[in-house]
């Protein structure tokens, strides 16, 4: 089984598994960014169906891998909450609301450029024209958007669930390279060079996924109660994501059949991933 060989290869300390899937997704997003020096002209068709992609994966993982089993998890272990009744998804969806919560206030708080492929600014939101202030604002909006999935995968391997861990950090991890591709276009149409942003997203990606891994993976290995909470609020960030970030942008320049296609792939291909890694 996939879960026994992870234990095998990497030892059954969650910190120490945390730290490995964080490197797998760090690592997929710089094989994304670097793929803008082979490919250097892609469509936007082409893209907009891999973002597709990327958010169905994503989310079937918020359900399979984050929602469900923190449902699952508040039955044993949340106090005061019965097995049955309708209080048992409430501390999920508490922690769903503040991941969005958080997730919407940060897209308040950092004026960012809403430049996730095609690099137009947000109409919601104003930002300097200088270039270097860009370049900041750039870098500083992509890692608000990576922030819940070094969470969640975080909280995955904390809970000791190792197959659905593993799941969860094939599923960002798999996205990832699309997405790491798509924005990495993006950053070479507002001025970035093409070398300098691969070595850039690499950097970038370590120094907030990893840390992140590691926070979700010590918060709830000391406090287990939390669990359900945690993995909602990283179940709620990610749907924020995909909702206010990805899709719009793949429905934006008349590509929204091939992005759609290409959602529905992404959410089979994941629910086969959690299906067969569970077997």
């Amino acid at each position: 089984m996939v879960d026994q060989l992870f234990v095998d290869l990497v030892g059954s300390n969650p910190l120490l598994q945390a730290i490995v899937g964080g490197l797998v997704i760090a690592g997929l997003n710089l094989v994304g960014a670097s793929l803008v020096l082979v490919y250097r002209d892609p469509s936007e068709r082409a893209l907009d169906g891999a973002l597709g992609f990327a958010a169905g994966v994503m989310l079937a993982a918020s359900f399979t891998s984050l929602i469900v089993p923190g449902i699952d998890a508040t039955e044993v272990i949340v106090p005061g909450v019965p097995a049955t009744g309708l209080l048992t998804p409430a501390p999920v969806l508490v922690g769903i609301l503040l991941g969005v919560f958080v997730l919407d206030q940060a897209d308040h708080w950092v004026p960012h450029v809403h430049v996730l492929i095609t690099g137009r600014r947000r109409t919601d939101q104003t930002v300097t024209d200088s270039g270097v202030a860009s370049v900041i604002l750039f870098i500083v909006a992509i890692t608000i958007h990576n922030m819940p999935e070094g969470l969640a995968v975080g909280v995955g391997f904390g809970s000791g669930d190792v197959a659905n861990a593993i799941a969860l950090m094939l599923a960002i991890g798999i996205q990832n390279v699309p997405e790491g591709f798509a924005v990495s276009v993006a950053a070479v149409n507002a001025g970035f060079d093409r070398r300098a942003y691969a070595v850039l997203t690499g950097i970038r990606s370590g120094l907030v996924e990893i840390p992140l891994v590691v926070v979700g993976a010590v918060a709830v290995t000391i406090a287990m109660p939390i669990l359900p909470y945690a993995m909602g609020f990283a179940a709620g960030g990610m749907l924020f994501v995909i909702s206010d970030e990805i899709l719009p942008e793949t429905h934006a320049r008349g590509n929204e059949r091939l992005a759609t296609l290409g959602t529905m792939l992404g959410v089979v291909v994941m629910l086969y991933l959690d299906v067969a890694l569970a077997a």
